[in-house]
């Protein structure tokens, strides 16, 4: 059986070493404490969270094209929103008036 070795640690320096190319650290050169987790809320959200099933080759597609295919799937979306609004005839109805 073999006994197992640890390796040595490292000798400690002397803290009366001074490099004048890299001084200590000092409270004031940290400044204060940031403590940021995650990105927030939205100032004003203008999306809304939902799941939608997509066929796989139509994902694929958009997914082939890079990052970013939900905002490619969602202009794609809008483009066709807009085009169905502005083809459709716009239809008014006239209140009849007694006479």
């Amino acid at each position: 059986m073999k006994l197992a070795t640890t390796a040595k640690l490292p000798k400690k320096t002397s803290a009366k070493v001074a490099d004048p190319d890299n001084p200590a650290w000092t409270e004031d050169m940290l400044g204060a404490a940031v403590l940021k987790r995650g990105r927030g809320p939205q100032a004003t959200p203008t999306k809304v969270l939902t799941s939608v099933r997509l066929d796989a080759d139509i994902l694929a597609f958009f997914k082939s094209q890079g990052s970013g295919y939900q905002s490619r799937i969602n202009e794609a979306l809008r483009m066709e929103v807009n085009r169905n609004l502005t083809d459709r005839p716009r239809t008014t109805t006239r209140k009849r008036v007694a006479a």
